[in-house]
């Protein structure tokens, strides 16, 4: 068809491209004149691909069409007029001059909320549901048939700002061209809209923002978000206009401690906290905002006693050159700007939201350790204050607060440790909302504590410092081994040098892999002209969850966490629900490392709960998972499900140990016992099932029934005064093939013996699982043989359980898929993109 599209803005822009890309022809872009010296992002990309624009100021004068304006549009011969956003008044004559009519994208479920401030309504009434409408042009205001409808619901904590990047934005560039696709096919109805619920909202100005204090908490809260960030809703506080931004609902405002602030009309006093500004409404129900602007400057709700405190800090000449690389940056982006001095005002100079996101990349191209958030430059607008604050934070010196750790202290081990026990969210540790909490029990003793359940999750990008934070684990590795003790019930010895230690190295080993990420170049040489260059890009994939077991709290964090943040992405980690204690210690420690804020959060909890939500939610790209083959099962269902999230999966074994009869006995003895016992068998790769050839199997047996008996008086002796959480060490001879505990998982201190090798490598190759295997023998032929025969991810050879860092370590068939560690795991929290360049 032949189309003429008739609006402006970014979402303008996305309708056009893709109309493009389903094959119609755009015969003319009718749109806004440039402002300030920039054009509309419409006009650009029109004026790009070579498409008539025409830029109106005006298409009525007095209410009549001016008639030179009309001319020009039928010149076009459009069949369909496309109004994806338009802000001018569209005279009928052009309405309906084409043979299909118009259409026009509202935001709004019509008949509800007719009007321009459509989405604004939407919040400020409580709405459940949003949505827009495609509808059919007449002569009333959004009162045409309805085309195409689409709704999405509401979230509690939802903003102008989210619905439309979450949905109106994405789905009604969709929806918008779907309506042409309709019409082009015949197919395209026309319903005429209901009188019954409809509804007319004015534009919302500022005067009539202002904040009405006597209602409930949430009529606050959905007054605030439906005017955030225009008109923006204010009341008065000390005398002046104060607008209020980023409001979300709490449960526990009323615990809040922090500075009280008298607000004019309110029904209480607000409270200045280091999180915002919590205010009430007259249900003593509370809410809390982020930021507030007055005097024509916004600031954080938490700075508000401090605001304008600050003195200015003077430069040094290295810092002078970077704030003369920003002059340059912003006078490239504020074009119309002739110079730009100390007082130039970034926003009062024409600039607009996408040059705030550009301002932000422009600033970590050119100075990496300064991590800006758009709200950093609404807050700090001219272009001295911006460098004031960059300046401030390149220094460390930006007014963070202080990590504040509620901490639960236990003397224990000749020490006292302190453990954390709050969620760890956006770098700070704050109660689940609605204060819930689950216990934890101490496995030696059977003694609980209280802990915190989830509900919240946040997300951001940047790089990591894991050299430090491996720094900081050493220098705590015996309060982090004393916790996982009494956390997991690991014996200290072998938490100090397994569960901490390798921790630790995996920390170094993936430290030294941030900077070396890199694709490759490739010949292609099918494609002519031949003249061309293709590479491949590591991407990080963005924000990852982690879902870990109980049997190596601190390993299984470490062995995913820093590869994950190695690559580049974030990460939402859900610790074990009884085993939270050392990845809460973990998050302090991650967080006095510098970690910035939003890289790393630890959600303890349920997997029902937690781990259901991590898999099923869409910001979340990858998931990686460590447990159980049926838990396993069900995340990679639902992450399919839910966005088609990566997925890596290290689930449960049975891994064989065959034991021939050439092998050094006492060695095979020895690791035989450790391939079982090895952490109180609590080991995914623990010998499920040992395979002893028949000419020594009365000889092993014997050696290790001794040695059972001497670990079970031990344990007796030891554990007398502690309620009884230990299994004694349990050896099963003459296991026969179709037995139950030949083919299942034990997780436990339990040997299962058979006597004899006999067709050997197909009964070892006998089960759904595959994650690990063993031999023992002299002969390196035979070694080699079986070792290529085994059907698991990792073979040992007259050794067992000797994982290392560089080696990647994963299962095959129904143990999973993926790797930790090595530079195999890398790739699992990395995207591969090919660029093709013809020259």
């Amino acid at each position: 068809m032949k189309i003429a599209v008739i609006g402006q803005s970014l979402f303008g822009q996305e309708v056009y491209k893709e109309l493009r890309k389903d094959g119609h022809t755009i015969v003319g872009v009718f749109t806004i004149p440039d402002k300030d010296g920039k054009a509309d992002p419409l006009a650009t990309e029109a004026e790009k691909d070579g498409v008539p624009v025409f830029k109106f100021p005006r298409w009525r004068v007095k209410s009549q069409a001016i008639p030179e304006v009309v001319s020009q549009y039928r010149d076009m011969g459009a069949e369909l007029n496309v109004l994806p956003f338009c802000s001018q008044f569209i005279p009928m004559e052009v309405i309906d001059h084409p043979k299909h009519g118009s259409i026009i994208y509202h935001p709004s479920l019509l008949p509800r909320h007719r009007g321009a401030s459509a989405i604004n309504w939407t919040l400020i009434h409580g709405d459940k549901k949003a949505g827009f409408t495609v509808f059919w042009a007449d002569d009333g205001l959004d009162t045409g048939p309805i085309l195409l409808q689409k709704e999405c619901d509401v979230e509690p904590n939802d903003t102008v700002n989210t619905i439309y990047k979450r949905f109106l934005f994405p789905e009604g560039v969709k929806g918008t061209v779907e309506a042409v696709r309709l019409i082009a096919e015949g197919k395209a109805p026309k319903i005429t809209q209901p009188q019954e619920g409809a509804t007319y909202e004015g534009i919302q100005k500022k005067e009539g923002a202002k904040i009405d204090w006597n209602q409930s908490a949430e009529a606050l809260h959905n007054w605030i978000r439906g005017n955030d960030k225009v008109p923006g809703a204010w009341a008065e506080v000390d005398g002046r206009k104060v607008t209020f931004y980023g409001s979300i609902l709490v449960d526990n405002g009323t615990t809040a401690s922090g500075q009280p602030l008298e607000i004019s009309g309110a029904s209480r006093p607000g409270i200045v906290t280091k999180a915002g500004l919590v205010l009430f409404g007259n249900d003593d129900k509370a809410l809390l905002v982020k930021n507030l602007q007055f005097d024509g400057k916004m600031i954080a709700a938490a700075q508000y006693f401090r605001s304008g405190s600050s003195a200015a800090v003077e430069l040094t000449e290295e810092e002078k050159t970077f704030a003369e690389q920003m002059r340059a940056v912003w006078k490239s982006i504020l074009s119309n700007v002739s110079q730009i001095e100390d007082s130039t005002d970034f926003f009062k100079s024409g600039a607009a939201s996408m040059d705030v996101v550009r301002l932000v990349e422009e600033v970590k191209l050119r100075a990496s350790s300064c991590q800006l958030q758009n709200e950093d430059v609404y807050m700090n607008t001219t272009f001295q204050d911006f460098i004031q604050m960059c300046v401030r934070k390149l220094r460390g010196e930006d007014d963070e607060e202080e990590l504040v750790v509620d901490y639960v202290e236990k003397t224990i081990n000749n020490m006292t440790i302190k453990i954390p026990h709050q969620l760890f969210i956006n770098g700070e540790f704050v109660d689940a909302e609605g204060g819930k909490t689950y216990k934890t029990i101490n496995p030696t003793d059977g003694t609980v504590r209280d802990r915190a359940d989830i509900n919240k999750v946040t997300k951001g990008t940047t790089e990591m410092e894991e050299h430090r934070l491996a720094d900081l684990m050493e220098q705590h590795q015996e309060e982090l081994a004393t916790i996982e003790a009494i956390d997991s019930g690991a014996v200290y010895t072998l938490a100090l040098k397994t569960h901490v230690g390798m921790s630790i190295q995996t920390f170094r080993y993936f430290a030294g892999w941030c900077d070396k990420i890199q694709g490759s170049t490739i010949p292609i040489n099918q494609a002519r002209p031949n003249r061309n260059l293709t590479f491949t890009k590591k991407e990080p994939i963005g924000v990852c969850a982690i879902v870990i077991p109980w049997n190596y709290p601190l390993m299984m964090l470490a062995w995913k966490t820093a590869a994950c943040l190695g690559a580049g992405n974030t990460v939402v980690l859900k610790p074990a629900q009884v085993t939270p204690l050392t990845a809460l210690k973990f998050a302090e420690l991650a967080a006095r490392a510098g970690l910035p804020k939003g890289v790393l959060n630890i959600l303890p909890g349920s997997g029902a709960l937690v781990g259901q939500r991590l898999s099923d939610h869409p910001d979340v790209r990858k998931l990686g998972f460590t447990g159980s083959t049926e838990i396993g099962k069900h995340i990679m269902k639902s992450c399919a499900v839910s966005n088609v999230k990566k997925v890596s999966l290290e689930l449960g074994g049975k891994s064989p140990l065959i034991i021939f009869s050439d092998c050094d006995l006492d060695k095979a003895v020895r690791m035989g016992m450790s391939s079982v016992f090895f952490n109180k068998g609590e080991n995914c790769i623990a010998a499920g099932r040992l395979f002893v050839e028949d000419t020594i199997h009365d000889q092993f047996v014997k050696k290790v029934v001794r040695v059972c008996f001497y670990l079970t008086s031990l344990i007796n002796r030891t554990t007398r005064s502690f309620c009884r959480f230990f299994f004694e060490p349990t050896v099963f001879t003459d296991v026969q093939d179709h037995m139950y505990i030949a083919k299942e998982e034990s997780f436990g201190p339990v040997m299962i013996i058979s006597n004899d090798v006999d067709d050997v490598l197909r009964r070892a190759n006998a089960t759904e699982y595959g994650l690990a295997s063993g031999v023992f023998t002299r002969d390196i032929s035979k070694a080699l043989y079986v070792s290529e025969r085994l059907d698991a991810g990792t073979v040992f050879v007259n050794t067992y359980n000797k994982t290392d860092v560089a080696a990647p370590f994963g299962g095959f068939k129904q143990s999973g898929f993926g790797k930790d560690l090595g530079q195999d795991a890398l790739n699992e929290y990395l995207k591969t993109k090919a660029v093709t360049i013809e020259y």
